[in-house]
């Protein structure tokens, strides 16, 4: 931010008030900025509408990016009983999947032979019941008529397999019992919709306070106000995309089917 203006970091620190030696520190991580210190920068730096960016990253950095190894070290069932709080707070949910159905609609057979699958390739410890139990308590909000779900699947989540024939018809059956809630609001892209929206990583938004993006080695959380905006109309695009209602649960029918 400093370096396009033409100020030095000794030059910034005066207008500051600040020692050069505490501007320094700022700018190369030694020192934590507190939100008088940021709010100062940006605006001798001439970006103000950089603040509150700058801000949820300062405050957000040690959830920013957190590896499966630090947050999965000991098993699953730690970071299903983490999110709990957070669900409880939101009442607001927009959920992006590409490849899997999404927990908060798993059944327990389902989410099992997923967590199994986890357990294996990550080579952790094996917890995987006392997870599934608190997934499928963590379930309990979907039947909460003051919550609202937003929900886009693509099809290759409902065609890819975990469990088995019999566990995969037990889910997709779940999946449409789920989809007449009257707080869910359920949409399935067809694999032959041209596209307007490319395909991207699985993503969760909590109200307007946050986004969690699962990567293959990270939980990544995302709390600046301008990705999260972001991420809303990356959304409302895969939405315009989906299939609602009766089309979706033909869909979900047809999958059903040739399951054999």
């Amino acid at each position: 931010m400093r370096k396009p203006t033409g100020l030095t970091a000794r030059a910034l620190a005066a207008r500051a008030g600040w020692s050069e030696s505490k501007a320094s520190r700022i700018e190369n991580g030694k020192t934590p900025p507190s939100d008088q210190d940021l709010l100062a920068y940006v605006t001798i730096c001439g970006v103000p509408q950089d603040y509150e960016d700058l801000r949820a990253t300062a405050h957000g950095i040690d959830e920013m990016y957190v590896e499966w190894k630090r947050l999965q070290r000991a098993g699953l069932k730690r970071g299903q009983e983490a999110h709990v709080p957070l669900y409880a707070r939101t009442n607001r949910f927009r959920i992006y999947e590409p490849g899997v159905i999404p927990g908060l609609l798993q059944t327990a057979d389902y989410a099992t032979a997923i967590m199994n699958r986890i357990v294996t390739f990550r080579q952790i410890p094996d917890d995987v019941e006392a997870a599934v139990k608190v997934r499928m308590l963590r379930q309990r909000y979907l039947h909460d008529a003051h919550r609202h779900f937003g929900i886009v699947l693509e099809e290759s989540a409902l065609r890819s397999r975990f469990g088995g024939p019999e566990v995969m018809a037990a889910q997709l059956g779940h999946l449409l019992q789920i989809a007449v809630l009257p707080n869910v609001s359920l949409g399935v892209i067809p694999m032959a919709t041209e596209r307007i929206m490319w395909p991207v990583e699985g993503f969760w938004i909590y109200d307007y306070s946050q986004v969690i993006v699962e990567l293959a080695t990270a939980q990544v959380t995302v709390k600046q106000p301008s990705e999260i905006e972001t991420y809303a109309r990356m959304f409302a695009e895969l939405v315009k995309l989906a299939c609602h209602g009766q089309p979706a649960r033909a869909l979900i029918a047809e999958a059903i089917a040739v399951l054999g």
